[in-house]
């Protein structure tokens, strides 16, 4: 038996001589597992329901010998969102390292797991500032890296030759994630909780804020979150980590599609419902402030544009990045 990730049933935590027992004396168990794991044993290998872990079979599938013959699909109780994400977060926090940046999403996150936290960014950037301020507040134990233009550098020559799209926002978030992973990776830990997720699952762009069907937007950018899972984990993997996301416990979406989606922001203010659970753990401020863009906040795309200037490519970020990854200076490292 191999095992990527973990593994729970039924809400409690399996080990791996759990897991064994299970596979060989109740194999019809595996289809109600929860947690995030890539499984293979006997001939057959197993994704988490929502495939958070990558591997080479479909995501919530069974498949033995090449066939499919089953589903991931756990059914836990149904709980409020408040209990829900109070689970989720429980059952990844036995290892692992929180990435903070000050925001609702991993604030929360990291005050419930109550892990050691590291934030990455530009010196004097709006994450690093606000991390150090909640993290303070919150008496986390985080550690602020400070990241040069040398860090991006090897960032971006890491990342542009594994990411699907290497587009300038997905380059620069990659580079950030990167960042993070190598860091957690420095301080030995595999398992990085994040706050991923949250915006799609309760409205945090700002373009919830205008338009209608507010329940097509929510459908449509929950559908995209297995691209940027890809994107996401194959970075970590470059690290030898991977990324552990509360927000996506089957538990959590389900209780956050129970909500109308019309009442994800109110008075311009994105994730609403989050934000109301949120402040009954976490100091209102941070429950209600509204940070950047991590590729923003952590001044890695502005470090990225520059680049491209130097390079001579004034008007297109995407045309440096293009150069990058055609001319072979990302496998050499250049």
């Amino acid at each position: 038996m191999e095992l990527k990730g973990w593994v729970e049933l039924d809400g409690i935590l399996l080990s791996s001589r759990e897991l064994e027992t299970l596979l060989h004396s109740e194999p019809g168990s595996v289809s109600r597992f929860g947690g995030e794991f890539f499984l293979s044993w006997d001939g057959c290998m197993a994704r988490d329901h929502f495939g958070i872990i990558t591997g080479p079979c479909p995501a919530g599938t069974i498949v033995c010998e090449g066939k499919n013959t089953g589903n991931i699909s756990p059914n836990p109780p149904v709980l409020s969102l408040d209990e829900a994400i109070v689970t989720a977060v429980r059952l990844r926090s036995t290892e692992g390292v929180c990435a903070f940046s000050g925001g609702v999403d991993s604030s929360l996150v990291a005050f419930l797991a109550q892990r050691p936290c590291i934030a990455i960014g530009r010196a004097g950037s709006h994450d690093l500032v606000r991390a150090s301020l909640a993290a303070d507040a919150m008496h986390l134990d985080c550690t602020c890296i400070e990241v040069t233009h040398d860090d991006i550098r090897e960032g971006l020559h890491a990342v542009i030759g594994v990411i699907p799209e290497p587009t300038p926002v997905n380059t620069a978030i990659a580079i950030t994630q990167y960042l993070v992973t190598r860091s957690a990776s420095e301080l030995g830990h595999e398992r990085v909780l994040t706050g991923q997720g949250a915006d799609e699952l309760f409205g945090g762009y700002a373009r919830y804020r205008t338009g209608t069907d507010p329940a097509a937007r929510l459908a449509r950018d929950f559908a995209g979150l297995a691209a940027q899972g890809l994107r996401d984990q194959s970075v970590a993997a470059l690290n030898g980590t991977y990324l552990s996301q509360p927000f996506l416990d089957v538990r959590v979406v389900r209780a956050a599609r129970s909500l109308p989606a019309s009442g994800m922001v109110r008075d311009g203010v994105g994730k609403w419902p989050l934000r109301e659970v949120a402040a009954r753990h976490i100091p209102r401020e941070i429950a209600w402030y509204r940070k950047k863009a991590m590729q923003y906040g952590t001044g890695v795309a502005k470090v990225l544009q520059g680049f491209a200037r130097d390079k001579g490519y004034k008007r297109s970020l995407q045309r440096y990045l293009d150069q990058i990854r055609t001319s072979g200076e990302a496998r050499n490292g250049i």
